[in-house]
């Protein structure tokens, strides 16, 4: 990574806030494994719907933005919740996120513009009534900063669902100020539909897109696909399951994608800031590090962790820390498990070895993490909470 890429990720994350703008070498690497009896869960808030992220916009503001499965987002400002959501997309959703069943599908991303304090713009990444992948543009109310302009949404994206469920649904903007969607493999079981290994097909990918250069969506000409046969060029990494969660370490911008598993093994795959794109991540040649179909998976890129069923049954990817609250987290990615509770932390060692232990076992239905503009971190409890990782002295 050459130093003006770091110099532009140093930038950014002061654009964040983060304490002491991390004015010393940033952390990449530990001697020991951090300890568990140094941090603690610190409620928030509860009563939510289902609720499946939480994110902030970048704006300076130190507002939380908590979005609802069935199609809201609400604000959590100056410690309480305000009474009208920001945003309410209930009518555009399928309908099956309006009721009381599982469903994998309704309001599933958010992504605040990088320029959002100029522009106003953020988008939502939802499935409409269809089942199909929509991604929208909205914009900020012009008058009242906490409301959105709901009559703004255009959509720039959409794929059709040929199944109900593994969606992706997050969505993100990197280092680079494109944004990225994560795309599962199409649905129902095994990947029928060979979408893992098929790079002419978006499912079972994360894309890559500018949303800055065209009315809708141009294709940064750096994708790794551009140009190539039969492959299509918003792909930016293929042969994925179905990600629940993707992250940029804001410190280093690598990026950090859990991939949920078919019935044996979850994983945490790893994409590093200076990659040229075009990772196969191996499904469903590969589940984890297992195989699975069989057969070939070119350019294949193994997970740097997989846990089975005597841990969990849903892997959901989380962050790495970048806060000052606790010191003994600096440069350790928490991850979860929506089944079983359990929270885990991966770092690297001095020899850039990857460790992975249990971090925490917790009650909680952990359908998310996120970040505050401080680069604090939160877990989010789709029962209806989300806490705080605090010291444990706090």
């Amino acid at each position: 990574m050459t130093a003006i890429r770091l110099a532009a990720i140093a930038l950014l994350f002061l654009s964040f806030g983060a304490a002491s703008a991390q004015e010393t070498e940033i952390v990449v690497s530990r001697y020991a494994a951090p300890s568990p009896d140094a941090v603690k869960l610190t409620l928030i808030a509860s009563g939510f719907n289902r609720p499946l992220y939480l994110t902030q916009a970048g704006d300076g503001s130190n507002r939380l933005f908590l979005v609802e499965q069935s199609g809201k987002v609400w604000i959590f400002k100056d410690g309480a919740k305000l009474p009208q959501p920001f945003l309410d997309l209930s009518a555009l959703i399928s309908r099956s996120a309006l009721g009381s069943g599982f469903t994998e599908q309704g309001l599933l991303g958010l992504a605040f513009h990088p320029q959002y304090a100029i522009n106003g713009t953020f988008y939502v990444n939802y499935t409409d009534r269809n089942g199909s992948t929509v991604v929208a543009r909205y914009q900020v109310s012009g008058s009242n900063p906490d409301l959105a302009a709901g009559d703004s949404g255009e959509i720039i994206f959409h794929l059709a669902q040929p199944y109900a469920n593994h969606n992706g649904g997050h969505i993100e903007f990197g280092p680079d100020g494109y944004l990225y969607i994560a795309l599962g493999d199409g649905g129902a079981a095994n990947d029928p539909l060979g979408a893992g290994q098929n790079r002419a097909l978006l499912l079972g990918s994360i894309a890559r897109i500018d949303i800055d250069s065209d009315p809708r969506y141009a294709i940064p000409e750096d994708n790794p696909f551009v140009g190539v046969a039969n492959a299509h060029d918003a792909i930016w990494a293929y042969g994925l399951r179905n990600v629940w969660r993707f992250s940029f370490d804001r410190a280093t911008g690598d990026l950090y994608m859990a991939d949920v598993g078919q019935n044996r093994w979850e994983e945490i795959n790893f994409q590093p800031a200076n990659s040229a794109g075009g990772e196969n991540y191996g499904w469903n040649v590969w589940e984890g590090n297992q195989v699975f179909a069989g057969g070939s998976a070119p350019n294949h890129v193994p997970p740097i962790f997989e846990y089975g069923r005597d841990f969990g049954c849903s892997v959901t990817g989380g962050n790495v820390y970048r806060g000052a609250a606790i010191p003994d987290l600096e440069g350790v990615y928490l991850f979860g498990d929506f089944c079983s509770g359990w929270i885990w932390a991966t770092w690297r060692d001095h020899d850039l070895r990857w460790h992975t232990k249990p971090f925490m076992k917790t009650t909680h239905e952990i359908s998310s993490f996120g970040e505050d503009e401080a680069g604090e971190l939160y877990l989010i409890d789709y029962a209806g909470a989300f806490y705080r990782f605090d010291g444990a002295e706090a």
